[in-house]
Order: structure tokens, then sequence, then C-alpha cells
């Protein structure tokens, strides 16, 4: 049987042992642990070993987990705070209501009639709180507990390496090793001194050890992505603050005071204030009654004090409009792409905080099918195939847009939203070109292009799907024509 030196080592190191431990024969041979595990696969191919492989999963607690080891889990401190009945008003009182009515309906513990909590009987202690006391592998209940964040689980992996009696036989028989050359110099090859050598011999057939070399991480490299098509196509890279006054988030972009968006279930306000720019007063004058164009517009009152609130920016929007006041004159291409921040329920599809596209072009003579334009061309070089726009409406553009983009599995998506900066947001800065603008969710076109069905991976250290994300840029969406 043709052997490599590798495997003939660990063939006569093992043969006494008949059974041992990678550390053992790492030791004997001098090598690292894995290259010793890496042989006897190999041997184990060829019938001449036998490779065990053990996992044993360890669990702990986490610091939420043994504060409801020590005291009871949520469920159980809050059925133990009343007897058998209680007001459903007076149990939200109770600061582990949130966790505990929920986790005591799902487990059957209560049930709640016309406003009234009932117990529904003694209940004994549930397999997840004897998890939670004694956590081993296998045991009932561990299983929730890890779903709630409770216990970690760490997995230690062991190796059993053994000589079969096919692999004794052999070595019985006598095994001779020779020294074998794994790498060529330039000097043997040029030489031709390579033909003496007793070269290692190599199968293209066998799946390598899989090595994990560092790399970027898919979402930002997609946005890196995005970054060079816009700047291939001209357009300069704008920054600014997380942290933007009201005037310039809302105010400057004719959205009224009063509008749903700015309340506090929407927007993150801060307790800082900031002063107004110079150009408030027309701002203002616009909001009041249209100031001097034809616009009347919103009519009733308007509060400096609101105006100069500070807020998480809600859209990268506000960059790009202040970016406009500070350079008024034509021609201007600028984009960013920045994290937003909005009171958002955390879910599959949506966070209180992402990252949004926001370009703008001002120029003499730039319309509307130059918009549509900009749009289709970055689509298109982002891979999607089909591209189309329908009609939408925001509160500082006219007309507006919503591209759309085609994808197999799931047909037409929309994409974010574009249109011409109205009279109103442009004439109290003292813009006089039309200016293009569209807003674009980055973690849509990531979800898209990565077949994610979960925006909560983008931001999550999952190292395991980092690991299987090709590191290359696709020339079109999965599926895509």
């Amino acid at each position: 049987m043709d052997l490599t030196t590798n495997e003939k080592r660990l063939l006569v190191a093992l043969a006494p042992l008949e059974s041992t431990d990678p550390p053992r024969l790492a030791e004997l041979l001098s090598v690292p642990e894995d290259a010793a595990i890496q042989y006897a696969y190999l041997l184990q191919d060829r019938g001449l070993a036998f490779v065990e492989r053990r996992v044993v999963k360890h669990y702990a607690l986490t610091d939420e987990g043994q504060r409801y080891a020590e005291s009871g889990l949520p469920e159980r401190q809050l059925l133990d705070s009343f007897s058998s009945t209680i007001p459903l008003v007076e149990l939200t009182r109770h600061p582990l209501a949130k966790i505990g009515i929920g986790q005591m309906r799902r487990k059957g513990w209560i049930t709640i009639r016309d406003g009234m909590v009932e117990k529904t009987g003694t209940i004994k202690e549930g397999e997840d709180e004897s998890a939670l006391r004694d956590p081993v592998e296998g045991k009932k209940g561990v299983a929730d507990l890890l779903k709630r964040g409770l216990l970690q689980e760490t997995e230690e992996v062991s190796y059993q390496i053994s000589i079969t009696d096919k692999g004794l036989a052999l070595s019985r028989k006598g095994i001779e090793i020779q020294e074998e050359t794994g790498t060529l110099t330039r000097d043997q090859i040029i030489s031709g001194g390579w033909k003496d050598l007793r070269l290692r011999r190599y199968t293209v057939e066998k799946v390598p050890r899989k090595v994990y070399p560092g790399k970027i991480h898919p979402y930002q490299r997609l946005i890196e992505e995005m970054r060079q098509i816009l700047l291939q196509m001209g357009f300069t890279e704008i920054y600014g603050g997380i942290v933007q006054s009201a005037f310039w988030n809302f105010d400057a972009l004719f959205q009224p005071q009063d509008h749903p968006a700015r309340e506090m279930q929407d927007t993150f306000y801060l307790g800082e204030q900031v002063c107004l720019p110079s150009c408030f007063t027309k701002v203002r004058d616009m909001h009041l009654h249209g100031g001097t164009t034809s616009s009347t517009g919103w009519g009733g009152s308007w509060s400096e004090e609101k105006a100069s609130q500070c807020v998480l920016r809600t859209h990268s929007t506000s960059l790009t409009i202040r970016h406009l006041a500070e350079y008024p004159d034509p021609p201007v291409k600028a984009f960013s792409i920045s994290r937003v921040y909005r009171r958002e329920a955390i879910d599959p599809t949506h966070l209180p905080e992402f990252e949004q596209l926001e370009g703008i072009v001002m120029d003499e003579g730039v319309n509307f099918s130059n918009l549509l334009g900009f749009l289709k061309e970055f689509y298109t070089r982002m891979g999607f195939a089909g591209v189309r726009f329908r009609p939408g409406y925001f509160p500082y553009t006219e007309p507006s847009v919503e591209p759309e983009v085609y994808v197999p599995a799931l047909g037409w998506v929309e994409m974010g939203g574009a249109g011409i900066f109205r009279e109103e947001v442009t004439a109290p800065l003292g813009l006089e070109c039309p200016v293009l603008a569209w807003g674009l969710g980055v973690s849509r076109i990531a979800m898209l292009r990565l077949g994610l069905t979960d925006l909560r991976l983008l931001y999550k250290s999952d190292i395991a799907w980092v690991r299987d994300t090709p590191a290359f840029i696709h020339d079109q969406v999965p599926g895509g024509a």
C-alpha cells in the first residue's frame, strides 16, 4: 500500500498503543494536534485506523439565568405573588409582568377572563425549572432555557484514534520510512534536482481541511460595493453627525411640526437644544404661509423651540439638505451611506437602527428622466436584472417615485423613495436649480443579495454565517436572469 511518510509515521507510533488520543500522538510525532488528526483521517480512508469524534456539550448560566436560578423564573415569581385570583391591571404593575404573564399563559398556569387572572391549580416544578438548577446535556428543558438566553452552550470536542486489524497487520510486516519532499524550492526546479527527490504524493480528490482567513463582513462588503459604484458614477461622498436638530431633520424638509413622524413614539429625542441657522426665518415663513413662493405653506403655528430640539437622525436626508445649504451653487452631485435611528419594534424585517443610502444631484436642466436614469444605472450595476418605477408620495419631493427591482423568487420588491425637491424645500435655502433626491434601503439590498429572511443577521456576530458567506461580489442577484 502506497502510504505517505506522515501516514507511515503515525501508523508506526499508533501500533504499540493500539488506541490513544491526538495529544499523545502529536507528542510522539512532534507535530501539532490537528496535524495528527489529519493523518489519522487519511489512514481511516485506507481502512488502517479508526477516528472516533466525541462532542460533549456544557452549559453555563448567563447573568440573567443566574439571577433566576437563585430567585426563580419570572413566571414562578409572578405566580407566587398572588393567591388564587388577581385583577389583570394590578398584576401588570409587577416588575416581571411583561415576561411572566406571557410565560404563565403559554404553560397553562393561568386563565384570563373578564380582566381577572385565575390560577389553574397547583403548579408543579417544570422541566425548565429543573434544568435551571442542574443544566446538563440531554435534560428536558435545556432547549427552552437556551432560547430564552438563560443558558450558554459550549462544545468540547475530543478524538480517540485506534488502529484497525488491517493496520496492525501491516505494521507487523515492517514499514520503511523515507523522507519525502513536500515543497520544491526555486533552485530545485531550475536545476532539475527535483527529479532525484522522493516527492510527497497528493490527491486532488481529498477535501482539504477548512481554513477560515480573516475577511470583511458580508454586509460591510456590500456597503463598500455600493460606495464604489456611486464614486464611479461621479458622486462625492458626504458625512455628518448622528445627532441633528429637528430643524434639519424635519423643518428644512417642509415636514410640518405636527406630523405624526415627529412624535416621541417614532423619533429618538435628546435633552439638548441647538441654535438655529440664519435661514430659519425663511423656513419658518415657508411653513406658516409659503414665504415668497406660490405655496400657501402649512398654516397654523411654528415653534423655534421645537425646531431647535436635538434628535437622532431619522433619515440621511438631513445630511444632504445641510450639504445643499452649505454648497448652494451647482453642480452638486453627492451621496451618503449613513446609519439612521427610529423607534421601531425589533422583528425579522425591522430594526431601530439601519443604514440608508441618500443621493442628490443639483444642476441646471436636470429633470425627472435624469433621476430615473441614475436609479436604474445604480440598481443595474448592483446586479438587479429588472428595474421599474411607480408613483409615490413624500412630503418633500414632487413628483415622487418608488423604485422597484425584480427578484425571481419574490417578484417586484420596493426599494425606497425618490423625487425632485419641492419648491418649499429649495426656495428658503436659495437653491435655484432642480434637485434630484433619493433615499434607498441599504439593508433591503443586502437581504436580497445575500438571500436572507432575517434583517437581524446583518448585525449579529454570527461567525458561522460570516465564514460560510462567499467572499466575492455577485454579478447578479441569486436567481436573477
